[in-house]
């Protein structure tokens, strides 16, 4: 016997604590951006009437990494800036998540030297990585999209 058979039609609703904590990150992330080079501009763009990124409850671009929970990367870090970047992930609140977006961020892209982190997964953990140089707006929304659908799956276990 269920619990659909117990209750009868009293519009009960159950579901698990998990489920709902999930959908709640994923329906409210406030994202730090983080633009350091040409891809700042196709995520600048993600936010624009025409792919509008707001749906997914990200309108709130904030400035400050104590209320974001949310790193977008885009662009090449320097050596110099890499310290900056872990310092602002640092600063995050958890849950905390990282998008790599552009060849970049995620590998050093066509800057095969020195000066260049050859990838920001040296620096802070990478959650998603999107790729493209510069990647369009439909693929950083992919990436969010790919990321949300990673924290929907996360588990109880997991948040500790």
């Amino acid at each position: 016997m269920g619990i659909e058979q117990k209750l009868g039609n009293m519009g009960v609703v159950t579901y698990r604590l998990e489920d709902l904590v999930n959908w709640g990150r994923t329906n409210a992330m406030w994202p730090i951006l983080f633009g350091l080079a040409c891809c700042a501009i196709e995520m600048m763009s993600s936010q624009a009437a025409h792919y509008d990124a707001s749906r997914f409850g990200m309108e709130l671009n904030r400035p400050s990494p104590r209320q974001s929970d949310l790193m977008i990367v885009a662009g090449r870090v320097s050596r110099k800036m890499a310290p900056v970047v872990r310092r602002l992930y640092d600063q995050m609140p958890y849950p905390k998540w990282v998008i790599a977006m552009g060849d970049c961020a995620s590998c050093g892209g066509v800057f095969n030297n020195y000066a260049i982190v050859q990838g920001v997964d040296e620096i802070i953990p990478v959650d998603v990585y999107v790729a493209g140089c510069p990647p369009r707006p439909e693929a950083l929304l992919d990436g969010i999209m790919t990321l949300h659908e990673k924290i929907r799956n996360e588990k109880l276990a997991d948040w500790a």
